[in-house]
């Protein structure tokens, strides 16, 4: 009989070796050598402080910054321990209720779609993403800000525009996803763009 489970308890633990340990290890050795920032989180420094990361949204709510994609992680938003999307259906009525209250809030800050001249509100602005911790924004939606952040920061809307553009990043390999602008990045951007 124990003939018979050696050859499996021997096997077992060269896999279980190989898959817990060594593969790991490997890898984990392999991603700090060759994409070190990446595998740490993409942290965000300034000034030697770590101030958010590239991957994970954050809470901006004053009007001198972009507002990134609302985060679904309540009631803490973008708290990565709570990830997850608000499973709230298109046809839900309480998802209407927050697409309206969110749609308040962003004319209540100076920005009004109903004004001649004006663009619709991007979708981006007014729904949370699968995860809830979307850190970028569409164009649009950085667009359609430009006007409230450059009045709050006694800047021309050109300025502001030009910023936008410059942080608005392509398709992935040309092909893949939409463009997009890390907001975390536009917002470090500004304040630097401020400090000069």
């Amino acid at each position: 009989m124990k003939a018979q489970f050696r050859p499996l308890i021997v096997i077992f633990a060269v896999l279980a070796a190989i898959t817990g340990l060594v593969y790991p290890a490997v890898m984990t050795a392999f991603g700090q050598a060759v994409f070190h920032r990446q595998v740490n989180g993409s942290l965000v420094e300034v000034n030697g402080k770590v101030v958010g990361s590239k991957l994970i949204g954050q809470q901006f709510d004053a009007p001198q910054y972009f507002w990134g994609r609302l985060s679904a992680t309540t009631p803490n938003p973008y708290n990565a321990t709570s990830s997850g999307g608000s499973n709230l259906g298109p046809t839900n009525p309480a998802l209407a209720d927050e697409v309206k209250g969110r749609i308040a809030a962003l004319k209540a800050a100076g920005t009004d779609a109903s004004q001649p001249g004006s663009q619709p509100i991007p979708a981006d602005l007014v729904t949370s993403s699968a995860s809830g911790l979307d850190p970028e924004i569409s164009p649009a939606a950085a667009a359609y800000q430009v006007a409230r952040v450059a009045k709050a920061r006694n800047l021309s809307t050109n300025d502001v525009q030009a910023l936008v553009d410059r942080y608005t990043q392509g398709r992935q390999f040309g092909v893949f996803g939409e463009p997009r602008v890390n907001v975390l990045e536009l917002n470090l951007a500004l304040d630097g763009k401020a400090a000069s």
